[in-house]
């Protein structure tokens, strides 16, 4: 294909995809794809410039307006940014900012960065008149957007009237005052929301940016508010009667006086050396955030500098967004197979042409279930769009339909397992996942054993998925129980052993004899029974022994077990293959707990104050001087409850270094107090919020 007809392929697909993406809220390919096919355009038209038109879209901004909103007209234009994809892009800038404010005499400008961050989400302009909320639009094609108002209205983050402010020209609001910012849905209302499609058998929302633009353009305003979107203001449009501004940070103190949500997110730096490391800081961090963000925005401080540097045909020379590496791309999918779970449990996977995505290379990922195989319809051969997100585990999003060729047929799930048995799976009515009931089978086998050694289990470092499946193979062990009977000269005849790594594997094994019992009831890897209830069972019943001779009703008045863990957990002891399996693990000198240790307990109970009695504290995050499990168990020790999750139900939420970002989010949502790690040990201390937070 020659320049022209190059260029003219790339025209029409950056139109549609423009149009899917900014129109629509249906985006066929990832942010990734469309840029790569945006930065080759630019280049084609750079290197031919008799080829470059007058109605090239890389000058657009945004899409057109949509016919089902009524048009509003910006006072002044919203203008879209230019990206920088790496160190050098980002410096390249830096230094065309510098030369543009360079004085005649050669004098180099002082330059100030303002960094935000890079949200999400969709464009917005909110338009007060006299203090009142009058008007809302989105940035359409940055001259015209649609009228949201009634939608946006039901935000409970944008004031519907603006706070009084007073200062050096008295008191009262500008006659005018748009706003700028970004509607985005929360991490945690968009996986509260997934969840809830797929118990309903709905297909997944595929990001928190779509499904925040698809709510936002709800016709009904009532489905709006079920959404519960937030919004972050930025920047200012319009204003009448206003204060004079030198900055840009100026502009976000009056924002924050007028009642307008601004990001603490936001850094200033005298050096481009310190926007990049507070660039990559975040590039790490992404997911630490309670919103989704693919980039840090980087802008000049200085307004009057901001004037001299002027503007593109569609973006700003005073700000550039570094763009983070794609979480998101698109490849070809090469099959659809079936794994199988310790539990019997089959999920099915995608093999991938490898893709770099999310900072390394995807070969697989996961499909979820059969109903979301069927839901999505994706099937082999298809180009798909694949989803890494930090050490989550990638995961199919979809298929790209304009790109599936014709005459392929749905993929149906496999009537048998994998396994060399070749067993019938099983889907039991009302259940979402099919399973493999044969308990011979070798894959459950495998993995029970790889469940057990895992960091959350037992924690056996050296025992991975490779050596448990050259064990097995080997005929060297059938259970976990068998491992803890291993010796090094055993092992060193496996692949890829040496006899100090052969050692030093049996030494990992030995030391796990003596994990605490709440890991071993993990490590069981019964059906519903997590970290959180085996932490409360152990807490209660102090030995494996007091637990297997409990009646489901017993368990079951266990804060955070319940019925259903209950009945799980008799079934399982009920079963004589589990209770052979336990009596080797007690030959083997495995940690049940012991009476003595009950009656420690039980004295230690009665010394400790009971301040914490029928309260649910949760942990998130390293508390100083406490591991994770020696925290709960201060926790429980003092009467408390010491859940997984936040709830309304929650009197605390312990905050440390590097805590889970939903549970900060769910507990601001609920209204949950939130107490810093440092304050933890008086938590203990007096069982009520301390005293500096009321």
């Amino acid at each position: 294909m020659d320049a022209a007809d190059r260029i003219d392929e790339l025209r029409a697909l950056v139109a549609h995809h423009n149009e899917r993406y900014h129109v629509l809220d249906a985006p066929e390919i990832p942010d990734a794809d469309f840029d790569a096919m945006v930065r080759e355009l630019r280049s084609l038209e750079t290197d031919h410039p008799d080829l470059a038109g007058s109605d090239s879209p890389l000058d657009a901004v945004g899409g057109a307006a949509r016919m089902m909103f009524s048009p509003v007209t910006h006072a002044v234009p919203m203008t879209s940014l230019d990206n920088a994809m790496n160190e050098d892009e980002l410096r390249a800038w830096g230094d065309r900012v510098v030369r543009g404010l360079t004085n005649d005499d050669g004098h180099e400008a002082i330059v100030t960065f303002v960094c935000e961050m890079k949200v999400d989400g969709l464009a917005l302009s909110i338009r007060y008149e006299g203090g009142e909320f009058v008007r809302a639009a989105t940035r359409g094609d940055g001259k015209v957007g649609e009228d949201v108002t009634a939608n946006v209205a039901t935000i409970k983050d944008v004031p519907r009237r603006l706070s009084r402010r007073s200062g050096e020209s008295g008191t009262g609001t500008p006659d005018v005052v748009e706003v700028r910012g970004e509607v985005y849905m929360p991490v945690a209302v968009f996986d509260d929301l997934n969840e809830s499609y797929e118990a309903a058998g709905q297909p997944r929302l595929v990001n928190p940016r779509n499904a925040a633009a698809g709510s936002l353009r709800q016709k009904n305003p009532e489905m709006t508010a079920k959404r519960c979107l937030s919004f972050w203001s930025y920047q200012l449009g319009q204003v009448d009667g206003g204060p004079e501004f030198t900055s840009h940070l100026e502009t976000f103190d009056f924002l924050r006086s007028i009642g307008m949500p601004v990001s603490p997110e936001i850094a200033t730096f005298a050096s481009l050396d310190d926007v990049l490391r507070h660039c990559l800081h975040w590039q790490q961090h992404r997911h630490e955030l309670g919103y989704e963000i693919d980039g840090v925005v980087v802008k000049v401080d200085d307004l009057a500098q901001r004037e001299q540097l002027g503007f593109t045909s569609r973006a700003p020379r005073w700000a550039i967004a570094y763009k983070f590496p794609p979480e998101e791309r698109t490849t070809t999918l090469l099959d659809i197979q079936v794994s199988v779970g310790r539990t019997g449990r089959t999920t099915p996977f995608a093999v991938l042409e490898p893709v770099f995505v999310g900072g390394s290379t995807v070969s697989m990922a996961t499909l979820h279930n059969q109903d979301q195989v069927r839901l999505k319809d994706v099937r082999p051969g298809d180009t798909v769009i694949v989803r890494k997100a930090g050490d989550v585990i990638p995961e199919v999003v979809g298929p790209v339909l304009s790109a599936r060729e014709a005459g392929t047929q749905p993929w149906e799930f496999p009537t048998t397992c994998p396994c060399p048995l070749g067993s019938t799976l099983v889907r039991l009515e009302g259940e979402a996942d099919t399973r493999c009931v044969e308990p011979k089978c070798p894959f459950q086998r495998d993995q029970r054993v790889i469940y057990w050694a895992s960091r959350g289990a037992m924690d056996i470092e050296g025992l991975g998925e490779r050596t448990v499946m050259a064990l097995t193979e080997a005929g060297l062990i059938e259970d976990a129980a068998d491992i803890y009977s291993l010796a090094a000269d055993e092992v060193v005849e496996l692949e890829g052993f040496a006899m100090p790594s052969a050692e030093k594997l049996v030494v990992a094994i030995d030391e796990s004899r003596r994990q605490p019992l709440q890991r071993l009831l993990t490590a069981l890897g019964v059906k519903h029974l997590g970290p959180s209830a085996s932490t409360a069972l152990a807490g209660e019943f102090i030995t494996l022994d007091r637990i297997m001779a409990a009646d489901s009703v017993s368990l079951a008045a266990v804060d955070g077990v319940g019925p259903v863990i209950a009945d799980s957990i008799t079934s399982w002891f009920a079963q004589e293959s589990n209770r052979a399996f336990i009596e080797k693990l007690r030959i083997a000198g495995l940690d049940f707990g012991s009476e003595e240790a009950a009656a420690a307990a039980a004295a230690a109970k009665q010394s400790v104050p009971q301040v914490l009695e029928g309260k649910a504290v949760v942990v998130t995050g390293s508390v100083p001087g406490y591991t994770r499990d020696e925290a709960a168990d201060a926790i429980i020790a003092r009467g408390g409850k010491s859940p997984g999750s936040v709830s309304k139900k929650t009197f605390a939420l312990v905050v440390g270094e590097s805590p889970g970002a939903s549970k900060s989010t769910k507990a601001e949502s609920l209204g949950v107090p939130i107490v810093d790690a440092s304050l933890f040990d008086e938590l203990l201390e007096s069982g009520e919020l301390p005293a500096s937070m009321i």
